[in-house]
């Protein structure tokens, strides 16, 4: 549904600028009422929770398996501090670990072999199994509420290298929030090879995806976990970081810019003016027509 009303039908052939633009476009551009998907059918996986130690060492290894690793294995690396978790040895509570969620999507044979360099990373606890896929959602529950204030910070690196990796451990070590953490995910495959103009996700190049945070519980502690937050992304920076929109908070137009980066902010916003010249849909990290 366009900002005047009318209902069109968008797809490759019908309308391809304002699909071009509604993939990745941050919902400027209408209401879309429905979808289709292409679905690919996945029984089972092998995958669940690997915690390791987050010496710098470690960390820079996930990176590098994970990026080393099949197209059929995604990985997750959360850098934290690790609560009380009934799994985990009652030494390792308070330290810094790397809480890794990995998913197999194929032959369990080959996904045990795909895990097997993380495996020799020396983890704390290893729950990963064969489970059906939808399973991995259900790890982790909804958890116990929590304080109600937080900061994040989400970009693009290029690696993690040995540099990097000291410097995520030692932010984590050095931040006073009750909770915080640094999540990596790695990025390329089948993602990475559509080329960074069919959509309006132009980062498809970008191989690691950072998002940082603080969880904190009193309003008046912000400007420290600001702070932190700052510092650290300040410390892991390399080149243009730009940002997944999906991923942006309310940070101003300047950031929303870097989610489109180049020729794709352009392209977007002419769209914008052909679809919403009035920018009705504004509640959003918002492309303005002018």
């Amino acid at each position: 549904m366009t900002a005047d009303g009318e209902l069109v039908h968008v797809d490759a052939e019908t309308h391809p600028d304002l699909f071009w633009a509604i993939r990745g476009g941050g919902g400027n551009f209408g209401v879309a009422t429905r979808f289709r998907y292409r679905l690919h059918e996945v029984e089972t996986i092998v995958g669940g929770l690997l915690i390791l130690p987050a010496t710098p060492a470690v960390i820079e290894s996930f990176a590098a398996e994970a990026e080393a690793a099949p197209e059929e294995l995604s990985a997750i690396a959360n850098v934290m501090v690790a609560p009380p978790m009934p799994f985990l040895p009652a030494e390792a509570h308070g330290k810094l670990v790397v809480l890794a969620l990995v998913c197999y999507a194929g032959d369990a044979e080959a996904g045990e072999r795909a895990l097997a360099p993380f495996r020799a990373l020396a983890p704390l606890a290893d729950m990963i199994r064969s489970m059906a896929y939808p399973e991995m959602y259900r790890l982790f529950g909804d958890g116990p509420p929590g304080p109600a204030q937080e900061v994040t910070r989400s970009f693009f690196l290029d690696s993690v290298d040995a540099e990097a990796a000291e410097a995520i451990a030692g932010h984590l070590r050095a931040s006073t929030a009750p909770m915080a953490v640094a999540q990596l995910r790695i990025l390329g495959g089948a993602a990475g090879r559509v080329p960074g103009e069919a959509t309006a996700f132009a980062h498809r190049g970008r191989r690691v995806m950072a998002t940082l945070g603080a969880v904190f519980e009193r309003a008046g502690d912000r400007p420290e976990h600001e702070a932190w937050i700052t510092a650290f992304n300040d410390g892991l920076r390399q080149g243009d970081a730009g940002v997944y929109v999906n991923f942006l908070g309310d940070k101003g137009e300047a950031r929303v810019r870097e989610a489109y980066p180049g020729p794709t902010w352009d392209r977007l916003a002419a769209v914008k003016r052909r679809y919403d010249p009035a920018n009705l849909f504004r509640l959003n990290q918002n492309i303005a027509s002018m």
